[in-house]
């Protein structure tokens, strides 16, 4: 079971997502979070994976189409609090390069200016 909470801090959602983002509801509820932030053009989006336990692949699809889509709009995605699991496996699949990282909220919320 995945969980998900929105907040607003300055002109950047924060987006917190708890428990296992895999094949199903997880990468599911993923997908319609970023698209109906994106409906509500909100294109600054922080995704705080701190209390992430796992991402399968089809979890690791959605993260980088949610980042295509928010591109698309001229936007940013970015990461937050990746754990120690979240973090290899994107560097084993060369992602790690992709996203914008960022272990601070406060600098991380700061780099989207």
């Amino acid at each position: 079971m995945m969980n998900v909470i929105c907040r607003r801090v300055d002109s950047v959602v924060v987006v917190d997502l708890g428990g296992r983002i895999i094949l199903g509801e997880g990468s599911t509820l993923l997908r319609d979070t970023i698209r109906e932030l994106l409906d509500q053009n909100e294109t600054r989006i922080l995704l705080n994976l701190a209390e992430v336990t796992y991402i399968d692949s089809s979890g690791l699809g959605e993260l980088v189409s949610g980042f295509s889509a928010v591109r698309a709009r001229g936007g940013e995605l970015k990461l937050l609090h990746l754990t120690r699991k979240v973090h290899d496996l994107l560097q084993i699949t060369k992602l790690y390069t992709v996203f914008d990282v960022q272990e601070d909220e406060a600098k991380a919320i700061a780099s989207f200016d």
